[in-house]
């Protein structure tokens, strides 16, 4: 799990936080295993209560609009949630045009570094190798 401190923002930011997650996950009209294995993850670090966990799944089958998602994000929540949206977006592999452009939408929307996304995307797929060379030490070791 990635530390940091969602869990220590305002209740609403979370939801809107986990909102822009279901966006997200349905910004193609797909919902992968890798996709939803993703969202679940985060969904759980974001403390939310059941019924509200319940709301943000109905989110899946029928997404807020990005606007939506943004007005109720702070500063913080906001460069976690791009943060983490970058992780959905590249959770199935690759990061599509409207992924894309919706990630460049929340970076602009929270005036971070025009390079923003560039980075997240890079700390993505270094993160990924990072990954696959522990399932790659795991085979090996029992060999």
């Amino acid at each position: 799990m990635l530390p940091d401190t969602l869990h220590k923002l305002p209740q609403a930011e979370r939801f809107a936080y986990a909102q822009l997650l279901a966006y997200m996950a349905r910004i193609d009209n797909e919902l992968t295993v890798e996709e939803m294995a993703m969202f679940e993850q985060r969904l759980g670090t974001a403390l939310l209560s059941p019924k509200q966990r319940d709301k943000i799944r109905v989110s899946l089958k029928h997404p807020p609009t990005l606007e939506e998602c943004l007005d109720n994000l702070g500063p913080e929540s906001g460069r976690l949630a791009l943060r983490d949206a970058v992780l959905m977006a590249a959770a199935d592999g690759t990061v599509d045009e409207y992924e894309r452009e919706s990630l460049d939408k929340i970076a602009a929307h929270f005036g971070l570094a025009p390079d923003a996304v560039n980075r997240l995307l890079k700390w993505t797929v270094e993160g990924y190798s990072w990954m696959q060379s522990g399932y790659d030490l795991l085979n090996d070791l029992s060999q």
